[in-house]
C-alpha cells in the first residue's frame, strides 16, 4: 500500500510539473499575441500591461526550476522521467526568453505609436501567428512526448526565417529611399527580429522534447536524415 501511494504521489508530482510548464507556455503565447495586437493598434496601454505581466512569467520559471530540483533530489528519477524533469527546467528557460522577446515588442509600441508606418503591417502579424502556433504545437508535443510532432514544428522555423529575411530587405529599401523612414524601420526590424528569435527558442524546446522521448538531439537526427537524403 505504501509503495502504491508513493507511486501515485510521484505521478501526481510529474503531472503537476507538466501543468506548470503548460501554464507558463500559455502565458507567453498570450504575451506574443497581445504584444503584436498592441503594435498594430498602437495601443500603448495594452503594451504597458504586457510589460507588467512579464514578472509573472519570470515567477513561473523560478517555480518550475525549484520544483524540478526538488523532484530530482527526492525522487532520484531515471530514464525518461529523469530527462522529462531536467528538460522542464530548460524548456521553462526558453519560455522565459520568449516572454522577454514579447515584452521587447511591447516596449517599442510607445515609440511607434507616435510615428507613421512605412507600409501596412502584414508580415509582422503573420510572423506572430506562426510563432505563436509553433509555441502551442511544441507544448502539445511536450505533453504527449511526441517527438515526430516536435520535429514537424522544428522544420517550420525555416518559414519564420524566410519571412524575416524578406522583411529585412524590404525595410532596408525604405530606409535607403527616405531617411525619414529610418527610425520606424529600425523599430519594426527590432520587432521582426524578436519574433524570429521566438521561433529559434521554440526550436530549442522541440530539441528538448526529442531528447526526452528518444534520448537523442533533434539537430543530430536532422543532420543524419539530410545525409541519408544526399546519399540516396
Amino acid at each position: 500500500m505504501i509503495a502504491d501511494h508513493t507511486v501515485r504521489s510521484y505521478d501526481q508530482e510529474i503531472t503537476l510539473l507538466i501543468r506548470k510548464v503548460l501554464e507558463m507556455g500559455g502565458l507567453v503565447e498570450d504575451q506574443i499575441r497581445r504584444s503584436v495586437e498592441a503594435l498594430v493598434a498602437k495601443d500603448v496601454d495594452l503594451a504597458n500591461q504586457i510589460i507588467e505581466r512579464d514578472d509573472a512569467v519570470d515567477a513561473l520559471e523560478e517555480e518550475i526550476d525549484q520544483f524540478a530540483i526538488r523532484l530530482l533530489a527526492t525522487r532520484q528519477p531515471v530514464a525518461v522521467d529523469l530527462r522529462l524533469i531536467a528538460m522542464a527546467m530548460k524548456i521553462s528557460n526558453d519560455l522565459e526568453r520568449i516572454g522577454d522577446y514579447a515584452t521587447g515588442i511591447a516596449s517599442r509600441c510607445e515609440r511607434l505609436a507616435a510615428d507613421h508606418y512605412v507600409r501596412p503591417l502584414h508580415t509582422i502579424p503573420r510572423m506572430a501567428l506562426l510563432v505563436q502556433a509553433m509555441v502551442k504545437d511544441a507544448l502539445d508535443a511536450y505533453v504527449k512526448r511526441d517527438s515526430e510532432r516536435a520535429m514537424a514544428v522544428w522544420r517550420r522555423d525555416d518559414e519564420v526565417d524566410g519571412m524575416y529575411e524578406a522583411l529585412f530587405r524590404e525595410l532596408l529599401t525604405y530606409m535607403m529611399e527616405d531617411v525619414r523612414n529610418i527610425s520606424s524601420c529600425i523599430d519594426l526590424l527590432f520587432v521582426a527580429k524578436n519574433l524570429e528569435r521566438i521561433g529559434d527558442h521554440t526550436t530549442n524546446i522541440c530539441e528538448q522534447i526529442r531528447y526526452i522521448r528518444d534520448g537523442q538531439r533533434i539537430n543530430r537526427m536532422a543532420g543524419a536524415e539530410a545525409d541519408a537524403v544526399a546519399e540516396s
